[in-house]
């Protein structure tokens, strides 16, 4: 049997009141909003990246009857009024068919510092990774990094991520919920970095701790600042390191291994063979 939604926390209460007496009327038509957030799929699957799909997955496990499909309706036709993506959860205001928007929450728990800690230097250990972020593209293999430091970076299950609506549907989810969790996926596969702000971590914190962890294992380089007073000027006396000895420019060519390369028909190392003999000292 499905789990039920639980009930509002209080200061989800305080925040977004449910319904008064009127909670169980406005049943029927939905009303049409002008400007609301429309998912760009317009039939079929919504979600295009393996994040969304994965942050999809664990909402198609707790799908009750045809609420997913609805939710998918309402996604498209714009009801969603309002969305906003922060640490912990996601927050929107979603139109049914009463006058009044219900508000729709999806939380999750967010990393502490020290796992965050841990997973930047994990990104900053392998130069592909910390690349790629530092590039602003999320590796495909993102999840692979979070779980050698112990972590799930998606819920993968109810419990890791708890809703809330204020409509009269207790089911999880319900057709509002759904719609909001339509349109987030399609925000992830816009800006996966989303993803890991909705974790606990904004992108500009993680890559500076990123770039940070990178300088601190780097070789050691002079600000320019500092020496470019003298950057144009001879670092000292060239050594002297005495004449070359005439007819030995060619004992470079016979020390030279095979190079596998042919010009007309000859070793590369005996076409250069005339260049250096009229050339040498």
């Amino acid at each position: 049997m499905p789990p039920r939604r639980r009930r509002p926390t209080e200061p989800f209460r305080e925040k977004f009141p449910e319904p008064g007496p009127d909670r169980f009327e406005g049943y029927g038509k939905r009303i049409a909003v002008e400007d609301g957030i429309a998912a760009r799929s317009r039939r079929g699957a919504i979600g295009e990246s393996w994040w969304s799909g994965r942050f999809l997955a664990v909402l198609e496990k707790l799908g009750v009857g045809g609420r997913l499909d609805r939710g998918k309706t309402y996604a498209r036709a714009g009801q969603v009024v309002d969305l906003a993506i922060d640490p912990g959860e996601v927050v929107a205001t979603v139109q049914g068919s009463r006058s009044e928007p219900y508000r729709a929450r999806i939380g999750i728990t967010t990393f502490a510092d020290e796992a965050w800690e841990a997973v930047e230097g994990a990104f900053a250990a392998d130069s592909w990774y910390a690349a790629s972020l530092l590039g602003g593209t999320v590796p495909d293999d993102l999840e692979e990094v979070f779980a050698r430091v112990g972590l799930s970076l998606f819920p993968t299950g109810a419990r890791e991520m708890p809703m809330d609506c204020s409509c009269p549907d207790w089911s999880v989810p319900c057709k509002h919920l759904a719609a909001v969790a339509y349109l987030v996926a399609e925000r992830f596969d816009d800006d996966p970095f989303l993803i890991l702000r909705w974790r606990g971590r904004d992108r500009t914190t993680l890559l500076a701790g990123i770039r940070e962890r990178r300088d601190d294992t780097g070789p050691a380089v002079t600000p320019l600042a500092q020496v470019v007073d003298r950057f144009w000027s001879a670092g000292g006396p060239l050594p002297d390191l005495g004449r070359p000895v005439p007819g030995n420019s060619e004992e470079l060519l016979d020390q030279m291994p095979p190079l596998g390369v042919a010009v007309d028909g000859t070793d590369a190392r005996e076409a250069l063979r005339p260049f250096y003999r009229r050339f040498g000292l």
